[in-house]
């Protein structure tokens, strides 16, 4: 009796060639025929997964998405534990939303993909809009907690601010991507200097803290990307 695929793993196959594609050839060289084929499968059985090529794109852009959230949500464990300033555990996460690297580089063309498709697909247009609305949510979380730990004035307008963090590292991000010169070698530098703006004070979050206090203070320095502690 033949053995039962992994649907999963079927999907994660099938996604993995969608985003190689479009990492290479861009999101017009995209289609069912050619997914098939770069993922060593037969057409029906990508159709049997996704019913088109936007239900492709989209499940990629869900795995692009999960897969920044996880690297985002280590770093955070990280800096908790390094007790750094939510300043830099911010900064490094904006940093990750940089196509600097290969792998970033691709994941940020099936986001540019999505976004462009989003143009004339209004389910597309909801999945692009809440994700810039996370974002954006993320980020005033994050000065909200800086606000609580001194490192950013409590006047600052925290909605006004996380839109000005938000459009920077999208700037950045296209910059890079088009390969504006110089760009790629100073992005890590302007974030800082925009998050530096931002987060004015001193971290008092360590001061004097007991280690019992340490081990909760990573819900209180969750910044974006990053999934609540339980």
């Amino acid at each position: 009796m033949p053995r039962t695929a992994d649907h999963a793993q079927r999907r994660a196959q099938i996604s993995r060639a969608v985003r190689e594609i479009i990492a290479d050839d861009g999101l017009d060289a995209l289609t069912v025929a050619r997914t098939a084929a770069r993922a060593g499968i037969s057409v029906g059985l990508v159709q049997h997964y996704f019913r088109s090529k936007d239900d492709m794109l989209l499940h990629a852009y869900e795995e692009v998405s999960s897969a920044l959230a996880a690297r985002v949500s280590a770093l955070t464990e990280e800096g908790v534990r390094h007790e750094r300033s939510i300043a830099r555990i911010v900064c490094a996460a904006l940093v990750e939303y940089l196509p600097l690297d290969p792998n970033r580089r691709a994941e940020h063309r099936v986001t540019r993909a999505l976004a462009a498709r989003a143009l004339d697909n209004p389910r597309l247009a909801e999945v692009d809009a809440r994700a810039a609305e996370d974002l954006h949510a993320q980020l005033a979380r994050a000065i909200g907690n800086g606000v609580e730990c001194g490192e950013v004035d409590a006047d600052l307008d925290r909605d006004t601010a996380a839109a000005r963090l938000a459009a920077v590292v999208e700037g950045l991000a296209t910059q890079v991507h088009r390969g504006v010169p110089g760009v790629a070698d100073r992005a890590r530098a302007v974030a800082r200097t925009e998050v530096d703006a931002v987060f004015t004070g001193r971290c008092r979050q360590y001061d004097g803290a007991a280690s019992g206090d340490r081990g909760r203070s990573s819900d209180r320095l969750r910044p974006p990307g990053s999934a609540p502690t339980t």
